[in-house]
């Protein structure tokens, strides 16, 4: 055929609409990417035909590129991947897992009414952190408690609930900037509170804050140095000394803990970390901490202390703009019946079980995947990869333990035919999207993030990438 006759045979969009593969297109897609994907293909053809690359019109490849076309126009952006970088609270990729037994409470309350914001027992309106409240006093130990959308709104709207239009005194070495540029001295800025700075940015002494206070004074503000450390010639005021100091002025001390631990830490030799409870139990009148790291829940903001103070937070207008939804507020208290049991909850939460599992339950899983793998390219005709099983080391994430290299167990994976990095990008793009690390030269396939629900996949992903 010459051009023109190739033009003429291209089926038309109202053609391929009432075909049979356009009729189920229709039932199983949104019209409108059917449509867009029927008129991309014949455009592409079309384009193809006028510069003499296309000499031949077949319908049946045509309707096998639409259906591709509609698949990818109507794929969800957001999707589950394969973690296998070793970084538990990795913040690209969503930071905490939720178990499945803490979704079956979201499901549960998201499929139909709840009582929300409605007391049953008298029949009227009630608010909505009253579902959480009594759970986090029980585990905190503090007088009373509230979740706000994340901790930088945590900290932003006690700052301005409690310290607007007065000082707020911290150390030099504690006005910290967290991811997306969250910085101390802005956010305060922002919240109207004014910022005093005391001490040196390596030591701050108890009586740099006493010499700071005056009438105008409203907090002392101490932020932990959850995602960094000052090491050597250093000193920093602990707490249980900042909150004598504060009752004695009558100053109420406020603790952003950042990453925020339910559960002692120190058996595990992370001595680095203090838990919400030691905090309140030092005297802190107020600790913000966020609900998505280690506590290993979902994205909030965790505000415990004195009463008075929070009932003062709760009252703020800007306590509207900040709150949380019922979708987050079912998922904390499913989270938070887990740390009834400090055991359980190092079992049941999946944060936590990643970070506090066994070096020989990684290096059997490791082993596993490696064994999978070697089977299958085996059958493969000539080398494709080496594999190998190697002692590495992984990271909390998310800001949290800075300092802590947790031992894990890996697998390399040398690839024969093409390179690291191509592998590295095929995997990332492939289905489910496999994350994984390069060093020294290999691909790193970290056995501490994948879970055994996900060895299959993981397996298969990386035979169709080699």
């Amino acid at each position: 055929m010459d051009k023109q006759q190739l033009l003429a045979s291209l089926p038309s969009v109202d053609e391929i609409l009432k075909s049979g593969e356009g009729l189920e297109w229709q039932k199983a897609y949104p019209r409108r990417y059917v449509l867009r994907a029927i008129r991309e293909v014949i455009d592409e053809s079309r384009r193809a035909i006028l510069k003499d690359d296309l000499k031949e019109i077949s319908v049946k490849d045509m309707l096998v590129d639409i259906r591709g076309h509609i698949e990818l126009l109507s794929a969800f952006s957001l999707k589950p991947v394969i973690n296998a970088t070793g970084i538990v609270i990795h913040t690209n990729l969503g930071r905490s897992v939720m178990s499945e037994e803490i979704m079956e409470n979201v499901k549960r309350v998201a499929c139909g009414y709840s009582n929300l914001e409605y007391e049953l027992e008298e029949g009227k309106r009630g608010k909505r952190y009253s579902h959480i409240r009594k759970l986090l006093n029980e585990i905190t130990g503090a007088e009373s408690s509230l979740i706000v959308n994340n901790n930088a709104a945590a900290v932003f709207v006690c700052l301005t609930a409690l310290a607007k239009g007065r000082e707020v005194i911290v150390s030099r070495g504690e006005l910290v900037e967290i991811g997306g540029s969250f910085r101390i001295p802005d956010v305060m800025s922002s919240s109207g509170a004014l910022l005093k700075e005391v001490g040196a940015t390596n030591k701050t002494h108890l009586r740099d804050y006493e010499r700071a206070i005056s009438e105008n004074t409203a907090l002392l503000l101490k932020v932990h140095q959850s995602n960094y450390r000052i090491v050597g010639f250093s000193e920093s005021v602990p707490i249980n000394e900042l909150a004598a100091l504060g009752m004695k002025h009558g100053i109420p001390v406020m603790f952003d803990l950042g990453s925020g631990s339910l559960v002692d830490l120190k058996p595990y030799g992370i001595q680095i970390e203090p838990t919400v409870q030691e905090i309140i139990k030092a005297g802190a009148d107020i600790v913000t901490f966020s609900g998505d790291k280690l506590l290993g829940g979902p994205q909030g903001g965790v505000i415990v202390g004195k009463s008075e103070l929070i009932e003062n937070i709760v009252k703020n207008p800007l306590m509207r703009a900040v709150r949380i939804d019922k979708l987050t507020l079912s998922a904390f208290e499913a989270v938070l019946m887990c740390y009834l049991d400090e055991d359980k909850a190092k079992g049941s939460i999946p944060t936590l079980e990643m970070l506090l599992q066994r070096h020989m339950d990684i290096k059997e899983r490791a082993k596993r995947i490696a064994s999978r793998l070697k089977k299958e390219v085996s059958r493969i005709p000539g080398d494709v990869a080496e594999i190998d099983v190697i002692e590495d080391s992984s990271q909390a994430g998310g800001g949290s333990l800075p300092e802590i290299e947790f031992k894990t167990y890996a697998v390399a994976i040398n690839p024969l035919r093409i390179s690291v990095n191509t592998l590295e990008e095929r995997l990332r793009q492939g289905n489910p999207p496999i994350i994984a690390r390069i060093k020294s030269d290999a691909l790193i396939i970290d056995a501490r993030t994948v879970r055994n629900s996900e060895i299959d996949a993981l397996v298969k992903g990386i035979l169709n990438a080699l």
